[in-house]
């Protein structure tokens, strides 16, 4: 029996996750080894321009990987004939394919992996392997969505995020930069997780997040900073719903980022393994040193976007 009486937990929320029909993993890229042992994938291509940790996790579990370049508009530059057991992973960069663009993909290449971390409102397509992350759009600890069709072939342990709040707490009371180090150990933890479930803690919170309040403020501000920056950009991106960040493409990306940073505007190098000798010169060079991810998502205000392009503006002597 379960113990009665005693002090309280934590309130159960109301359940009214974005995603409740998804299988609900721990991290994305648990999500990607779920898919990779529930297929039986024995080979993997994955794009040059891409986070570190998709590729360590396929070195330390021993999968065979290649990988391929994408062209301006972050599509596969890939003319590889699949085989039954090989697979294509498809990032979908800042939201900008858009399900059209994926089901044409799948009609080239068939076998395709889907990854919306940077694209949580965009509605997986039926039949093709898609992947979510939660803590790249709200304040959890872990979480990520899979759309598959397919089942591992195990039962799996939930995960447990207790210890893994301090850096959301403390910067809800505090500043971002006062938690980073904790921050940064979360990351550390998740790193070393195995495929789990989930943590209750995380279901609990994604079950009462306002979803419609925070993609209207995306939009909101996505908007806003394209009608004041979008003349400067040299991308030309399509209007993301829910925005990850507006992705804004300029010269001397590394040098405006660090200005930035002693502003207090914190604008991340998302790969920042993708800045190697190996690739410069390349397309996934230029856009790892010089696209700044300009954050646009519910925490912030017009007033707190009209501030960033003021500052952005003034760094690059526009008018």
């Amino acid at each position: 029996m379960d113990e009665v009486g005693g002090y309280f937990q934590l309130e159960r929320l109301i359940s009214n996750e974005y995603y409740n029909n998804l299988i609900s993993i721990n991290t994305g890229r648990n999500a990607l080894m779920y898919l990779l042992e529930a297929k039986k994938i024995k080979k993997l291509y994955i794009p040059y321009y891409i986070c570190d940790s998709v590729i360590n996790i396929l070195k330390i579990h021993d999968y065979d990987f290649d990988f391929y370049h994408i062209n301006s508009d972050f599509m596969p530059v890939f003319q590889n004939l699949l085989d039954k057991n090989e697979y294509i992973y498809i990032v979908n960069y800042f939201g900008q394919l858009d399900n059209n663009k994926v089901l044409n993909l799948k009609q080239r290449y068939y076998n395709i992996i889907i990854d919306n971390t940077q694209a949580f409102f965009q509605k997986p397509v039926e039949n093709i392997d898609t992947i979510y992350s939660c803590r790249k759009f709200f304040g959890v600890p872990d979480g990520a969505y899979l759309s598959t069709k397919v089942k591992i072939g195990y039962d799996l342990e939930t995960d447990v995020s207790k210890d893994r709040f301090t850096h959301l707490l403390g910067r809800y009371e505090g500043t971002g930069s006062q938690y980073y180090g904790e921050f940064q150990k979360n990351e550390e933890l998740l790193n070393n997780q195995d495929i789990k479930n989930m943590s209750d803690l995380t279901h609990n919170i994604l079950g009462a997040i306002d979803y419609k309040d925070i993609r209207n403020t995306r939009n909101k501000n996505y908007a806003y900073l394209d009608s004041m920056l979008g003349i400067h950009n040299k991308l030309k991106p399509r209007f993301a719903d829910g925005a990850f960040a507006y992705p804004f493409l300029i010269e001397n990306g590394i040098e405006i980022k660090k200005a930035l940073s002693d502003m207090k505007i914190y604008i991340p190098t998302l790969w920042p393994n993708v800045i190697n000798e190996k690739l410069k010169g390349k397309l996934e060079y230029d856009y790892a040193a010089n696209i700044l991810p300009l954050p646009c998502d519910q925490r912030y205000t017009t007033e707190n976007m009209n501030y960033i392009v003021r500052k952005v503006k003034e760094l690059l002597n526009l008018d």
